[in-house]
């Protein structure tokens, strides 16, 4: 690789890449550097993220970029999950390691808020979907239960801002990240300060909220030397890595939808404005940052964790299978022998997936998925159905009509998932690029340093970068109308 060089830090909530970047000629070439696991480190009764464990592989990852590229780097940005953080005391120490959102403080914190700022007020003015691990209940929780921790406590960082941190010793916000907070005011794009004070969180351990595509700061002198590279400028590209992975939609014109899909399926539409009305809240949509002045409007769902905690079941009871395997099995199952509503609570905790989804079905009065094929059919047909449901309203709010679902991210690679998702759907998916965090990454601090003009240079890029693949829809989709009208009784129910 020649010219200018990028890193980026994709940190997943199953693992984290370090990923070079090269803008040359037009198109983005990558190289990943190195890859590790990030997920959940349960001790006692408490689900906690390895905070020391991340940044030891991030300066792995700088290292082996030293060693493979030399000392100079133009820059360096670290995307990562919403809604989690780490506390620093007034030294800028952690407080302990950051608490995981599926971990069980989090049951219930939405209703006991609720008591003090009713849902609809919250909503008017953050415009984000209601999921109980949302920053502002688990910020809730600690001033009810845990003040001892608060008192200590000088700022708050969330994941991806907090690793900044670490390498430049800056404390900022970024905004697309502060958005899945609920704690943001979406029309002024800053702390909602009224909602903050009425839940007793205090404002003061709050950084300033600062646009994508802000230079932080510099690399420590310490860690540049240590991995062997210059103190580049550390970049707050678009730190949510699903907004990230929006900006890698190789994508013209406005008649789409994107799907980013992994642990989490994140479908929604790119806009200029929030869109909160009774009806988006009654739904439930979210309106999360994005880059270049733009809204994500979208619905979290449930997405491939229903298969990646199935697979980790079963390795716990002996049984190793690759997710080729897996796939295979559930290509092999009796179609639409039960759906599941993806979003369920049930499915939201660790362990024991395959079981939960079985019982979900024993519940609702449907035929119950007995084997393994047929527990990971059931989850993928529904989450197609969802897709196609979630697709639906989004017209509805939106008031358009959009010709085709563009899908990013590590579950592009499931193509089962994709064919089901156009048949369900009824449109065109397009697929690619599989690493749309990475490249969304790395564009938007290319755009910081001025090497790119705008978003849609960017997406330009991508399109002469990355083969897509298409899928068209089911010459009979019967069978799924079918099923969506199943689907749509129990979710309506359940």
């Amino acid at each position: 690789m020649s010219g200018k060089k990028y890193l980026a830090f994709d940190l997943g909530a199953e693992s984290g890449r370090a990923v070079v970047g090269l803008l040359a000629n037009g198109k983005l070439e990558l190289d990943v550097l190195h890859r590790f696991p990030t997920g959940a480190a349960p001790l006692g009764k408490t689900i906690y993220w390895d905070q020391p464990g991340i940044h030891r592989e991030i300066r792995r990852g700088l290292a082996a970029y030293g060693a493979k590229y030399g000392k100079t780097l133009d820059g360096m940005g670290t995307d990562s999950w919403g809604v989690d953080f780490g506390m620093l005391d007034k030294n800028g120490a952690l407080v302990g390691n950051p608490v995981h959102y599926r971990d069980s403080r989090n049951e219930g914190m939405p209703e006991k808020f609720f008591s003090v700022v009713p849902r609809k007020d919250l909503m008017k003015v953050t415009g984000i979907q209601i999921m109980n691990f949302n920053t502002i209940y688990q910020l809730f929780y600690m001033v009810q239960n845990q003040k001892h921790l608060m008192d200590i406590t000088e700022s708050i960082l969330l994941m991806a801002d907090l690793q900044n941190y670490f390498l430049c010793g800056e404390k900022a916000a970024e905004y697309t990240l502060a958005s899945t907070t609920q704690m943001l005011d979406a029309a002024k794009r800053d702390w909602a300060t009224d909602i903050l004070a009425q839940a007793g969180i205090p404002q003061g351990i709050l950084p300033q909220v600062v646009s994508p595509c802000s230079i932080v700061g510099e690399l420590t002198q310490d860690i540049a030397s240590e991995c062997g590279v210059n103190t580049a400028p550390v970049i707050a590209p678009a730190c949510h890595d699903t907004a990230a992975a929006i900006a890698a939609v190789p994508a013209k014109g406005d008649d789409w939808l994107y799907l980013s899909s992994g642990t989490w399926s994140l479908l929604g539409a790119e806009l200029s404005e929030p869109l909160i009305t009774e009806r988006s809240i009654e739904l439930n949509f979210t309106n999360e940052g994005g880059v270049d002045g733009t809204i994500r409007f979208l619905k979290n769902i449930m997405g491939l964790w229903l298969i990646q905690e199935c697979k980790r079941q079963w390795d716990r009871e002996g049984e190793d299978l690759d997710y080729s395997t897996i796939v295979k099995l559930a290509a092999e199952a009796k179609p639409f022998t039960a759906v599941i509503n993806p979003n369920h609570d049930d499915f939201i905790a660790p362990v024991g997936m395959p079981a939960r989804i079985q019982e979900f079905c024993r519940k609702t009065g449907q035929t119950v998925p007995q084997t393994k094929g047929e527990i990971v059919r059931t989850a993928m047909e529904s989450l197609a159905l969802i897709y196609r449901r979630t697709f639906e309203q989004i017209e509805e709010l939106t008031g358009k009509t959009y010709n085709r679902l563009h899908i990013v991210g590590g579950g592009t690679q499931n193509k089962m998932l994709n064919q089901f998702s156009a048949d369900a759907i009824g449109k065109q998916v397009k697929t690619g690029p599989v690493e749309g965090t990475a490249l969304g990454n790395i564009l938007m601090q290319a755009l910081a340093c001025g090497e790119i003009g705008s978003l849609a240079e960017a997406r330009e890029i991508l399109i002469n970068s990355c083969e897509l693949d298409t899928y068209e829809p089911c010459a009979d989709r019967s069978k799924w109308e079918d099923a969506y009208s199943k689907f749509t009784a129990i979710c309506d129910k359940f």
